[in-house]
Formats: C-alpha cells, sequence, structure tokens
C-alpha cells in the first residue's frame, strides 16, 4: 500500500482520502456478510481480505500524516482484548457470557472516564449503522445497567401497544403522529426480538431474501402462463405465492 501511495505508485490509490474511501469500506463489510451467508470459506477468505485492505490503506493515510500507522492500530485493538479480559489475563472472575459483557461494559465505562468521555452508557453506537442493528444495540446496551422487561413478555405487550397507537394515528390522518407511532412500533419490535434471542437484521436480512425467492417464483409463473407483465391479477399472484410458499415447506421437510 505504500508504494502504490508513493510518487510513481497508482494514480487512483494516490488520489483516495479517508472521506472517499467511506463507501468502499462499507461496501465490503456487507460483502463480508454476503460471504458468510454463502457459506463458502474460500469467498469469505477473499472478502475478508478485501476488507482487511481498507484498514491498511486507512491506516496508510494516516501515517503519511504522522498520526498513527498500521501496527498502532494492531497494537490498540490487541492492549483493548487484554484489558478487557481480566478474568482470561488477570485475577478477575465471572460466571458466564452474560458476566463477560457487564465487565466489559464497566471496564469500557472506565475507560471512557478517565478520557473525560462516556457519561452515558449508551455512548459508542455509530450514529451511521442501519437503524434497525443500531436500536438492537441501544437497547441491549440499555439493559446492562437493568433498564430492561424482565422477560420477553412485557416487550411483547409493548408492541401491541405501539400497534394500537399506531392505529389511532393512522386514523387521526396525521402523517408526522403515524410515522412518530411506526418508528415506535419498529423499536418495540427490535426490542422484543432481542428478548427473544433473535438478532432483528438477520431475521429481516432472511425474510427478505424469502420475498425475493418467492416474487421471482410467481415472475417465473406468471412468464410460463404467457400474463403480460404487470397485467397479473391479485390472485393470480396470490396463488403462485403460496405455491412458493409451500415448495419452500416440502424442501424443509426433504433436507
Amino acid at each position: 500500500m505504500a508504494r502504490l501511495r508513493a510518487p510513481g505508485g497508482c494514480p487512483w490509490d494516490r488520489e483516495q482520502t479517508m472521506a472517499s474511501l467511506r463507501p468502499y469500506l462499507l461496501e465490503e463489510t456487507y460483502e463480508v456478510l454476503e460471504a458468510i451467508d454463502a457459506g463458502d470459506p474460500r469467498e469469505h477468505r477473499e472478502e475478508l481480505g478485501d476488507l482487511l485492505l481498507q484498514i491498511v490503506f486507512q491506516s496508510q493515510l494516516a501515517s503519511e500524516v504522522g498520526q498513527f500507522a498500521f501496527a498502532d492500530v494492531a497494537e490498540a485493538i490487541s492492549d483493548k482484548l487484554v484489558s478487557r479480559h481480566p478474568h482470561v489475563f488477570g485475577d478477575a472472575h465471572v460466571k458466564d457470557a452474560e458476566g463477560v459483557l457487564k465487565q466489559w461494559a464497566a471496564l469500557k465505562r472506565e475507560e471512557k472516564a478517565a478520557k473525560g468521555k462516556g457519561r452515558s452508557a449508551l455512548e459508542g453506537v455509530p450514529r451511521e449503522m442501519p437503524a434497525l442493528a443500531r436500536a438492537d444495540r441501544l437497547t441491549e446496551k440499555a439493559s446492562r445497567i437493568g433498564f430492561d422487561w424482565p422477560d420477553a413478555t412485557g416487550a411483547r405487550a409493548k408492541v401491541q401497544e405501539e400497534l394500537r397507537e399506531l392505529d389511532a394515528a393512522v386514523a387521526s390522518g396525521d402523517r408526522a403522529s403515524v410515522e412518530h407511532e411506526l418508528g415506535d412500533l419498529l423499536f418495540a419490535t427490535v426490542n422484543l426480538a432481542r428478548k427473544l434471542a433473535v438478532s432483528p437484521e438477520e431475521a429481516l436480512r432472511a425474510t427478505i431474501g424469502r420475498f425475493i425467492s418467492r416474487f421471482e417464483h410467481v415472475e417465473r409463473g406468471l412468464e410460463r402462463a404467457g400474463v403480460p407483465h404487470g397485467q397479473a391479477t391479485l390472485e393470480q399472484m396470490d396463488e403462485l405465492w403460496n405455491e412458493a410458499k409451500a415448495l419452500e415447506a416440502q424442501n424443509k421437510k426433504t433436507t
């Protein structure tokens, strides 16, 4: 990377800045997720390499202005892993994984406080995270200090409460109220997912995958039937949709 950025190196690489690299970092992260879902170790390895390149690239830019180098990045995370795992590298004791998370959060707050930061337990969740994943992380962080339902029952009741409030907002015709209540409903649903130990991000990704698969089945069915694009009735599409669901259920039984 240093060679690519040096005089006589690659013109494109030499033009890049921290700002211009932002979209590539996000893109490579999502491609790693797709590789995990695909279950192909070779593809996974390749995509991790592409993601690592973005870390190397940013480190190189930082080193050129005397901020930090790649070795500093590696050393920083190594030091953090040691300091946040005193039950492994020190004399602390924790009972289970939940204890580890609480200890991690406490140590993180101590570190932030030493730097004049960390006044809120919610700090550290990036604003630019996808909203669904951010809501999940925020509620999880709040739960570490006891701001949480005892079990999923309370979270489920909250979903029902927010749904009633959304119905009332829709009936009022107030668009701002509808947006407000819909956001509350989505947030409550994310919280319920957490209480059920289900990742809302992964659950929605799986649903999107099923939607695409079923919709493509509908399109193929309409094409076989000679129905012109955009001219199918809802009943025709519903029949093919239900057929796709039945095929999914059948495939699950055979596998």
